[in-house]
């Protein structure tokens, strides 16, 4: 089937090609390798060195034929001839210096680059012996980020679901652009907001504990919390029914007055109140870490606003003393950011309670002196974006010169076919119900497809779960964290589409192929058969991985990953409907097949990794 290639001529051009050490992006990528040819070709050609502009290639768009597209229009002043003829000239000049280069065109001064299969089939023999394949080397960057920020008044819902998600799979993808990641949380454990379940424990819990309830810890607080907003929104009810306005009611209703005090008496120490928010906030942990496992992340430090807002108000009595902060007569403490486009922002309550910027202040000076940090990311959703402005605005003004490296990965919010959720209304799609819903969903869709007859119960489980966690991440994740997103719970689970269970089918399928392969002996290894174009499109797919990493970790944006991954099973499946694999009569095209599987499959694995998600060696 077609000719085969000599690895004794191309021996040291492997060699250049390929290194087995750290990292397989050592190895010289098809970008790489042309960009260093179009230099050559222009400097024989002009005898002046090529303006970086014409350096930086594109893939072809699809409806040309190329693989890669240079642009001419920066060669012109050098070349005295049209964008036409620049591009004949250059395409000529890499035909002839570049055994590589098979053909070129040109379309309206854009030069189109195709690549031989000779070159493809040094790609894939790169890819095959490189270690990590798309995983690259040490940057000596350290980078913070922060997920999750869970308030301990609430159990974790929907929206705590794409946060989560969201953390883990950056800090992946930070990784495998090889800088060290310290993944952190920040539970705000203090506040009104606890004050208010408190609260409403105390007038209504008779004594009522998670162990009584036979409830998570969450749910237990979080139905306090839900309590306290309703006999809230009565209260208000009944002052406007007596003569009073919406600022005043609000203000005044006794309850919401009873939460505020308990919120003093616990910065005071007192130590009932004190006890009370310990025992509660420890319900809610207890919760908050059975859903952190059933999603698969954990954090490297957990920090609490119970103790960092003591550094906050460290950082504002300094400000104070360098005028960069203002007291006002009622003692309370601001900063003037109007010059800078923002308003003025509260530091410190006139009753000297601590807001959410002071523990903010502290935090990130804390995890500064820690760990030194040349970026640090919050994952927090983009109804807080003043809020980072301000508090990136406030350190640099307080004369931190770290605060440049402060970075808001602001994302749009989780919606449903109804609408927003709303917590205090206890309109949320709760986490933990819907894994359990996902996991649902995928044995009952399982089950309908067949083939898990020989499966044991434990594995089938096993495989609902895998399933219905990867469809629930893998349809968050494939949505640009930057837009809002509409989640269609039914819509995730299909197995066939740009979905999890898609991609983790193919994946079990190649892995079908290969365990029937190993039961025949036929081993997967490069033999020098000819690449088929359909071939060539999968190591096309393969090469592009490393700087799709690039690219997603630059961007923070694991949709690029996933839509990837999804890129990649599309393309195999159709391979693998065109062409036979195990009935294939050469034997060398036989084995060199099974390597590319074996390479699709590590890929696809990478990949999905990367999201958090588990691939089925069957299914």
């Amino acid at each position: 089937m077609g000719k085969r290639i000599s690895f004794t001529a191309d021996f040291s051009y492997l060699c250049t090609l390929r290194k087995t050490i750290n990292s397989p992006f050592d190895f010289m990528t098809a970008e790489q390798f042309l960009n260093k040819e179009v230099a050559k070709a222009i400097m024989s050609l002009y005898a002046q060195p090529a303006p970086e502009a014409a350096l930086q290639l594109q893939a072809t768009r699809k409806e040309f034929e190329g693989d890669f597209t240079a642009m001419m229009y920066p060669l012109l002043k050098i070349s005295k001839k049209s964008p036409e003829q620049t591009g004949g000239e250059v395409g000529n000049r890499l035909r002839q210096q570049c055994p590589e280069v098979a053909s070129f065109n040109v379309v309206k001064g854009f030069l189109n680059i195709k690549l031989s299969a000779d070159f493809w089939y040094k790609q894939l023999a790169a890819i095959a012996g490189a270690t990590r394949y798309g995983m690259h080397a040490p940057s000596g960057k350290t980078v913070v980020i922060e997920y999750s920020s869970p308030n301990t008044n609430k159990p974790l819902h929907l929206g705590h679901v794409r946060n989560n998600l969201l953390g883990w799979s950056i800090a992946q993808l930070l990784e495998a652009n090889g800088h060290k990641v310290i993944k952190v949380n920040l539970v705000n454990d203090r506040g009104i907001h606890i004050c208010k379940s408190m609260l409403a424990w105390q007038q209504w819990g008779k004594g009522e504990t998670p162990e009584s309830s036979g409830k998570k810890g969450d749910h237990l607080v979080g139905e306090y919390y839900v309590l306290f907003d309703k006999e809230y929104k009565k209260q208000q009810a009944a002052l406007k029914a007596l003569g009073k306005n919406d600022e005043e009611a609000a203000k005044q209703a006794p309850i919401i007055t009873g939460a505020q005090e308990m919120l003093r008496q616990w910065e005071q120490g007192d130590e009932a109140t004190v006890d009370l928010w310990r025992t509660m906030n420890a319900w809610v942990y207890a919760g908050f870490d059975e859903t952190y496992r059933k999603l698969g992340v954990h954090f490297d430090k957990i920090y609490y606003e119970s103790d960092t807002y003591l550094s906050g108000k460290k950082i504002v009595a300094d400000g104070l003393q360098k005028g960069v902060f203002t007291k006002r007569p009622d003692g309370s403490v601001w900063i003037d950011l109007t010059a800078d486009g923002l308003d003025r922002k509260l530091l410190l309550r006139s009753d000297g309670t601590s807001v959410y910027m002071t523990q903010d202040l502290g935090t990130a000076q804390q995890r500064y002196e820690e760990y030194h940090f040349d970026e640090h990311i919050y994952v927090v959703g983009n109804e807080q974006n003043y809020h980072f402005q301000a508090l990136k605005l406030i350190l640099e003004k307080s004369g931190y010169p770290w605060a440049a490296a402060i970075y808001h990965l602001s994302y749009g919010m989780v919606e449903l076919p109804a609408g927003k959720m709303k917590s205090r209304e206890g309109t949320v799609v709760d986490a933990d119900d819907l894994i359990a819903e996902m996991i649902t969903t995928a044995r009952e869709t399982s089950i309908e497809l067949g083939k898990l007859d020989e499966m044991p119960v434990d594995e089938q489980q096993r495989l609902f779960e895998m399933v219905g966690l990867g469809a629930l991440k893998y349809f968050i994740l494939k949505v640009d964290p930057k837009k809002t997103m509409l989640f269609d719970p039914k819509e995730s689970i299909d197995f066939n589409g740009n979905t999890g269970p898609f991609i983790q089918y193919t994946h079990a399928r190649i892995k079908s192929v290969l365990r029937k392969a190993g039961e025949q002996g036929l081993p997967a290894e490069l033999t020098g058969a000819a690449l088929m174009d359909k071939e060539i499109s999968l190591v096309k797919l393969l090469h592009a991985f490393p700087a799709k990493i690039r690219e997603a970790g630059g961007e923070h944006s694991p949709a690029l990953v996933a839509n990837y991954a999804y890129e990649l099973a599309k393309e195999f499946n159709q391979y693998y409907h065109d062409v036979s694999v195990l009935k294939e009569p050469d034997a060398a095209v036989k084995k060199q097949r099974l390597l590319l599987l074996q390479l699709v499959a590590d890929v696809l694995k990478t990949a999905m990794h990367i999201l958090g998600i588990g691939v089925p060696e069957r299914m």
